[in-house]
């Protein structure tokens, strides 16, 4: 019988984490993974060669399939793609599914709170004084593209709104909002290539 793929997850803080434990088992039912967070995305890409090396010795017994999820920040997106894939190829990792993927990296546009804004119904169920109209606001209509970043936007928006008044609380945040998200639709397009390329990643012969 053939030993089952599994995931490692590697995120650059704890409010992803919270995130991502609540939404794989929706996006790849019945794969078991593991997330590892890090004090930061500096700290994650400092360990990548460490950690990468690690891997490629686990995949020679192991079906391990590794993703690495960070915010892009001010970083340019295909320059530090580029950079977190390098990385990998270095450790002899693949990164492309021509030679069946082994890392698969992608990048939160432009923080993972750009993911909550895409899937304003679950705003709205977790904070229920949102607006119902908040999709159609121009500044809110693209998660990804919105100005100033997204963790203060969503702040200023939740305590306009009687929510996270004392300061926003990323990690209540987190789960308030994944709770609810609907995975198959959400407007936010880095929300989309992450969760696809998670499915395509552990349907990939290793």
């Amino acid at each position: 019988m053939t030993e089952p793929i599994s995931l490692e997850i590697l995120v650059e803080e704890r409010s992803a984490k919270q995130a991502l434990d609540i939404l794989l088992p929706r996006i790849v039912p019945a794969v078991p993974f593991e997330i590892r967070e890090f004090q930061g995305k500096d700290m994650l890409v400092k360990e990548l060669p460490r950690r990468f090396a690690g891997y490629a010795e686990r995949m020679r017994w192991e079906r391990l399939k590794v993703v690495v999820v960070v915010d892009r920040d001010d970083d340019d997106c295909k320059d530090l793609k580029r950079r977190l894939e390098g990385l990998a190829e270095k450790a002899g990792l693949s990164t492309t599914a021509s030679v069946a993927r082994q890392v698969l990296t992608r990048i939160v546009i432009e923080e993972l709170e750009s993911w909550f804004f895409g899937d304003v119904s679950a705003l709205r169920q977790a904070y229920p004084r949102i607006p119902s109209s908040l999709g159609n606001q121009a500044k809110y209509r693209d998660p990804d593209g919105i100005g100033g970043g997204t963790w203060e936007a969503l702040a200023r928006l939740l305590a306009k709104h009687g929510y996270h008044k004392p300061g926003l609380a990323k990690l209540q945040l987190a789960k308030d909002v994944a709770t609810h998200m609907d995975i198959e639709n959400n407007r936010s397009q880095s929300f989309q290539v992450f969760r696809d390329g998670v499915r395509r990643l552990v349907s990939e012969e290793s």
